[in-house]
C-alpha cells in the first residue's frame, strides 16, 4: 500500500484546521480520503464539494444507485471502500 504524508488532526492550522473540525466524524476522527488532502486545504474543500455535488446534486440517478455504482466500481479497482 502506499503511504501519503498527511497532517495529524492536532497538528492542523487555520483552513486545514477548520475543514478538520467541519469533516471530521464528530469525535476528532477523518477518513483517510480527507487526511490524504491535508498539504493542500483546498483540494481537500474541492474534493468534498465536487464528492457532495456528485452524490447529491441534481441527477437522473438516485442516491442509491449512485452509491451502487460507487461501490461496484472501488470493488472493480481492489479498493475497500
Amino acid at each position: 500500500m502506499a503511504h501519503i504524508p498527511y497532517v495529524d488532526y492536532d497538528q492542523a492550522q487555520g483552513l486545514l484546521a477548520r475543514l478538520y473540525r467541519t469533516y471530521d466524524r464528530g469525535d476528532g476522527r477523518l477518513d483517510n480520503i480527507i487526511r490524504i488532502h491535508s498539504l493542500n486545504p483546498r483540494s481537500l474543500r474541492d474534493h468534498v464539494e465536487l464528492y457532495a455535488h456528485l452524490m447529491r446534486g441534481r441527477s437522473p440517478l438516485s442516491r442509491v444507485r449512485r452509491e451502487m455504482l460507487a461501490v461496484a466500481v472501488s470493488s472493480i479497482n481492489d479498493c475497500f471502500y
